[in-house]
């Protein structure tokens, strides 16, 4: 069981990451889904999904739950039936987890060129402090992609704009934490994010 990495930010949040080696058939061999789940991943026309969708829930399994434990509420916002906060990710091959007495969010994304494309869609007060021309400028943009993609999913509330109400301060290159805030109407609220890269990809955690 390819678990590739274990991170304790604090004592009541735990993150695993999985890399993706193994095959659909023997992914299916690892978990027992409820039928809801089962039909869901039959349901999918991409293996790489099919994959991410049964890695997620080996991660499950390594945290001591299993799928019956995982409900997802109306907003598609997943939570565990103990009352821990949990948040899912994956992307191509790698997939992570993160379980936590606090609200929490995380996200990982492949590093690419193209994200550069997207930058104005979801970049405003930061390209005060990036640098188009810099060798790192895409590793930038997807640090601060996927920190707004986990603030996302840990505020959950419908009409929230990675541009508009999401700001990321500042990282420096040799550190993997930064703080980010959340502007929503009459509501601001401070996170702490942590972040790391590794083999072209990057994950970020908001932790409440």
């Amino acid at each position: 069981m390819p678990l590739y990495k274990t991170i304790t930010p604090n004592s009541q949040t735990t993150v695993k990451i999985w890399k993706i080696t193994e095959s659909f058939d023997v992914l299916m061999e690892e978990v027992d889904l409820k039928p809801k789940s089962l039909e869901r991943v039959l349901g999918m026309k991409s293996e790489l999904h099919q994959r991410g969708f049964l890695s997620v829930r080996c991660l499950l399994k390594a945290f001591g739950y299993d799928d019956v434990d995982l409900h997802y509420d109306e907003n598609g916002k997943p939570y565990l039936k103990d009352g821990k906060h949990i948040s899912i990710t994956h992307s191509f091959n790698f997939s992570a987890v993160i379980i936590s007495d606090s609200k929490i969010g995380i996200d990982i994304e492949k590093q690419r060129s193209k994200i550069s494309i997207i930058a104005n869609k979801f970049i405003d007060y930061e390209f005060s402090y990036l640098d188009e021309n810099a060798l790192n400028y895409i590793n930038k943009l997807t640090i601060i992609w996927c920190i707004k993609e986990s603030l996302y999913k840990l505020f959950a509330t419908p009409g929230l704009s990675f541009k508009q109400h999401c700001l990321v301060i500042p990282m420096s290159d040799n550190e993997q934490e930064t703080v980010a805030w959340i502007d929503y109407e009459a509501q601001k609220s401070r996170y702490n994010i942590h972040f790391l890269e590794f083999e072209g990809f990057t994950c970020a955690y908001a932790i409440n």
